[in-house]
């Protein structure tokens, strides 16, 4: 990953430490995003030694593999696929990949066919995608080896509504949930239920070729269950607690006729459950989560120590609203830099995971950026100190930026343009607070997402 603007946002810093904390800071987003190169990844755990394939800690021998398949889709899904074809290369059978639009181009894949498909509203390319993808795995039989190759987006580029619903039927039933206020484990109760793909029903599917799934995380916790609604994983729940999560959040009513229906049916017992820990099925599977959050952060510690400064990794699993943890991380830096501490200057912070924006007003932005606004106002003065998030995946929020950094200048640079940084923040406008100030991060899509970074800097 390179960032496109970085001589920009060195410049803009007002003074020579804070142009260094900056310069810093950028430095440690970069080695994040590194470290979740799918490609790297997957090579990191998957190795070739003539016949033998080692994978996860375990061995294959490719003697006595009849086919190799390769399935699978996300926003990382095609580099993984053409690291997958380095490693393999004509020992691969075939395979179907769905990748966003725009994207099959840059990736170098001659076995596994790129299908582009949409994201984050599935469409019909995404289907049909899927559709291959289950041509392919009924088709596979014991002898053969099916890599399914999950990442996050999976969800949307993976679609493939129950037999009976539409994929417009499916959306609005996803979208009447989560408007309801229900947490997002109980959507992907209902979703795994109106799918003919995940909950663990891809693994059923290929049935009984083994399947190895390689899985790069985008959920907070790494719970594979709910990375890309979990295609390869035993689904603990049920129709039955499905169709109580609509009448609990008081859905059930407004469902499409054919989505209340098939769930209905299931709850009586009349369609077959999605597999469950324990079925033979996930005896022939093998997940491995290649890529997390976790792995990027313990990258951006080595870089820091690289660079010199003391460093203290936080955590890889911060949630929360963004405008309160800038706020609360915002205190933590200026503390640092006031006061010496445990661990002296120059010293880097280093978080990640997925905050969340309550959207009020009609302004333009994403997570991260609202996190680094809201930062800034706490630290206002301060010499030699900068915060930077972004998105792993290069798109914060529905911009086309990857973040925003800001420092102890920000808000005096800010009231020189005339920007209101209250009125702007209120209106969930941080996209146009730091255009303005030529202080957004630009990445483009970097072919990978493992949630988000935010890196603290004093020196």
């Amino acid at each position: 990953m390179e960032i496109l603007n970085l001589s920009r946002l060195l410049d803009n810093a007002a003074s020579e430490a804070t142009r260094r904390a900056r310069e810093v800071a950028l430095k440690l987003l970069t080695a994040g995003v590194k470290a979740a190169d799918p490609k790297a990844c997957v090579k990191e755990h998957v190795r070739l030694k003539e016949e033998t394939l080692e994978v996860g800690g375990r061995r294959f021998s490719l003697s006595k593999v009849r086919r190799i398949l390769v399935v699978g889709g996300g926003k990382a899904s095609g580099k993984m696929a053409e690291a997958l074809e380095e490693i393999l290369g004509d020992r691969i059978s075939g395979g179907v990949v769905n990748v966003p639009k725009g994207t099959s181009r840059m990736f170098k894949v001659e076995r596994v066919r790129l299908n582009e498909a949409s994201h984050p509203i599935p469409d019909e390319q995404g289907v049909e995608g899927v559709r291959r993808m289950v041509k392919l795995l009924e088709e596979a039989e014991e002898g053969d080896l099916v890599f399914a190759l999950i990442s996050g987006g999976g969800s949307a580029l993976m679609p493939l509504p129950a037999e009976g619903i539409t994929l417009a039927e499916k959306q609005e039933a996803t979208g009447l949930l989560l408007r309801s206020g229900a947490p997002i484990q109980a959507v992907n109760t209902v979703r795994k239920h109106i799918s003919a793909i995940k909950g663990g029903r891809m693994a059923l599917k290929a049935y009984p070729a083994s399947l190895i799934s390689l899985i790069i995380s985008d959920v907070v916790g790494d719970r594979l269950e709910n990375i890309a609604s979990g295609p390869t994983v035993p689904d603990p729940t049920t129709y039955q607690q499905a169709l109580q999560v609509c009448v609990r959040y008081e859905a059930l009513e407004k469902l499409p006729a054919a989505v209340r229906r098939l769930l209905e049916e299931g709850a009586r017992g009349r369609l077959e459950e999605t597999p469950k820990p324990g079925s033979p099925v996930f005896a022939k599977t093998l997940n491995v989560l290649v890529g997390t959050n976790r792995r990027s952060c313990m990258a951006m510690v080595r870089e820091a120590e690289r660079l010199g400064l003391n460093r203290l990794f936080l955590t890889s699993t911060l949630e929360g609203e963004a405008r309160h943890v800038g706020t609360a991380l915002a205190a933590i830096l200026r503390e640092t830099a006031e006061a010496e501490g445990p661990l002296p200057k120059p010293l880097a912070i280093i978080l990640g995971g997925e905050t969340t924006v309550t959207v009020r007003g009609k302004g333009k932005g994403g997570r991260s950026q609202e996190l680094a606004l809201s930062a800034s106002k706490k630290l206002r003065g301060l010499e030699g100190v900068a915060l930077a998030a972004m998105g792993s995946d290069g798109i914060d929020g529905f911009t086309d930026a990857a973040g925003a950094v800001v420092d102890g200048y920000t808000v005096e640079r800010a009231e020189r343009l005339g920007l209101d940084l209250e009125a702007m923040l209120y209106d969930n406008d941080s996209y146009h607070f730091f255009l303005g100030l030529g202080d957004l991060i630009f990445t483009g899509p970097t072919g990978t997402n493992v949630n988000d970074f935010i890196i603290l800097v004093a020196v």
